[in-house]
C-alpha cells in the first residue's frame, strides 16, 4: 500500500486563501447588518429639540440661557397659537416640522418676524424657503463658516455631526460648506430673513458646549428681543398630508445605497473578468412537455396546493374555450363575461349549466379525489366542443 502524496504548497496556500475569504465575507456580511441596523434606528428622539426638556437631545439649557439675557422665549406646540405670538422684532423659531400638516406651514408664512428653521422638511422648505432644496447629508462633524455672515463667523468652528446639505439660491449667504454645499442658507423672503439650519444639534443640552455652537446658537435665536419657539406635538393619525418613501429614509440612506451600488458594480466587473466570456453550449437533451406538466403536478401536491391547480386547470380551459365560442379572447379573464360564457357553453354541449358554472369559476377542490374529478370534466367539455 502506498502513502497518500502530501498536498504541494500550492495547494495549501489556496486553501488559505479560501478560507481567508470566507472570514472577510463573514465579516463584511456582518459589518453591512450592524451599518444597516445603525441606519434603520429611529435619527430623532421624541424630546429632540424640545425647549421644555433636560435631555441630553432637548433644548432647555439653550432657551435657559436667553431668559437670563432678557430674551423673551415663548414655547409653543400649535402653529397657530406661534403665528399670533410671534413680533416683527422677534424671530420664530421652527423645529420638528415633519409633524406639520401643509395648512399649518401655510399659516407660518404670514408670521411676523424673522424665522430659523432647523432640519426642515421638504414641505417646509418649499413653502416657508423657497429656492432652497435638499442636497443630501454630510457626516464631517466640524466644521468653519466659511461665509461672512456675522452670526457664524463669530461663532467659527461648530461641531453639527450629521447635517443636511442645502441647495440655495444666488442671492442667498451659504455658511459651514460641506463637499461644496452649505449646512446653513440665509436669504431674504417676502421681507423677513429666513434662515435654515441643516442640523439642531448644536442647540441641544448635549452639545451646546462644545466647539463654537453655544455663540452660534444664540446668535441665530437671541438675535432678536423675543423669540417663538415651535416645536408641535405629534400628529394624530391622518391629520399630516402622508410624507413620501424619500422624506421616510434615516439620514445617510442614500449615500449608503449609492455606495452598495458602485460595489455591486465592481464586484461584477471583477467576476466578469475572472469567468472570461460567455460560451454558448447546445444541449443534447429535449424535455418532453409531458415531463414539465408531471412535474409541476408534483409540485402542486407536494405543497398540497389544490387551489393554484384548480386555477391553473380553470384558466387554461377558458383560454381555448372562448376562441372556440366565437367570443372575444378578452373574454376569458374578464369576470363580467362569465355567465355568458358558462350559458354558450351549456347551449353547445347540452350539459347542466350549473355543473359548468362550477367547472369554470368553482371554489377550489376540497381534496384531490374532486380535484382529479374537476380535471376531467374540463377535459371532456373541452373534446365535446372542439368535436361540434
Amino acid at each position: 500500500m502506498t502513502a497518500p502524496d502530501a498536498p504541494s504548497t500550492g495547494q495549501v496556500a489556496q486553501s488559505r486563501r479560501r478560507a481567508l475569504r470566507g472570514v472577510v465575507f463573514a465579516l463584511a456580511g456582518l459589518a453591512l447588518l450592524v451599518v444597516i441596523s445603525a441606519l434603520l434606528q429611529p435619527s430623532r428622539q421624541p424630546q429632540y429639540l424640545d425647549p421644555d426638556s433636560a435631555g441630553r437631545d432637548g433644548a432647555r439649557a439653550l432657551v435657559q440661557i436667553l431668559r437670563q439675557r432678557d430674551v423673551h422665549v415663548q414655547a409653543m406646540r400649535d402653529a397657530v397659537d406661534a403665528r399670533m405670538a410671534a413680533r416683527p422684532d422677534g424671530t420664530l423659531v421652527v423645529v420638528r416640522s415633519e409633524r406639520l400638516a401643509p395648512e399649518e406651514l401655510n399659516t407660518l408664512r404670514h408670521a411676523p418676524g424673522d424665522l430659523l428653521l432647523v432640519e426642515p422638511s421638504r414641505s417646509a422648505l418649499r413653502l416657508l424657503a423657497p429656492g432652497v432644496e435638499p442636497a443630501g447629508s454630510s457626516y464631517t462633524a466640524e466644521g468653519g463658516p466659511e461665509c461672512a455672515l456675522p452670526a457664524a463667523a463669530s461663532a467659527g468652528e461648530v461641531r453639527f455631526e450629521v447635517s443636511e446639505l442645502y441647495l440655495a439660491p444666488p442671492e442667498a449667504v451659504r455658511c459651514y460648506p460641506s463637499e461644496g454645499a452649505p449646512r446653513l442658507v440665509r436669504l431674504a423672503v417676502h421681507g423677513r430673513t429666513v434662515t435654515v439650519l441643516g442640523s439642531g444639534r448644536p442647540l441641544t443640552n448635549g452639545r451646546l458646549a462644545q466647539a463654537g455652537n453655544a455663540a452660534l446658537a444664540m446668535n441665530l435665536v437671541g438675535a432678536r428681543s423675543s423669540v417663538v419657539w415651535l416645536i408641535p406635538d405629534p400628529p394624530e393619525p391622518g391629520e399630516v398630508e402622508a410624507q413620501s418613501w424619500q422624506d421616510l429614509l434615516p439620514p445617510g440612506v442614500r449615500m449608503f445605497a449609492l455606495q452598495v451600488c458602485v460595489a455591486v458594480v465592481l464586484v461584477a466587473l471583477w467576476r466578469m473578468r475572472r469567468m472570461g466570456p460567455v460560451v454558448a453550449e447546445s444541449l443534447p437533451v429535449a424535455v418532453r412537455s409531458a415531463e414539465t406538466v408531471e412535474g409541476r403536478a408534483r409540485l402542486y401536491r407536494a405543497h398540497r396546493a389544490r387551489d393554484s391547480a384548480a386555477e391553473a386547470l380553470r384558466v387554461g380551459a377558458r383560454d381555448r374555450l372562448v376562441p372556440l365560442l366565437g367570443l372575444p379572447p378578452g373574454a376569458a379573464r374578464d369576470p363580467s363575461m362569465a355567465q355568458k360564457i358558462v350559458t354558450a357553453l351549456a347551449r353547445r354541449t347540452h350539459r347542466d349549466e350549473q355543473a359548468i358554472g362550477w367547472a369554470l369559476y368553482g371554489p377550489p377542490p376540497e381534496d384531490d379525489a374532486r380535484l382529479l374529478a374537476l380535471t376531467d370534466f374540463l377535459d371532456d367539455l373541452e373534446r365535446q366542443v372542439r368535436r361540434l
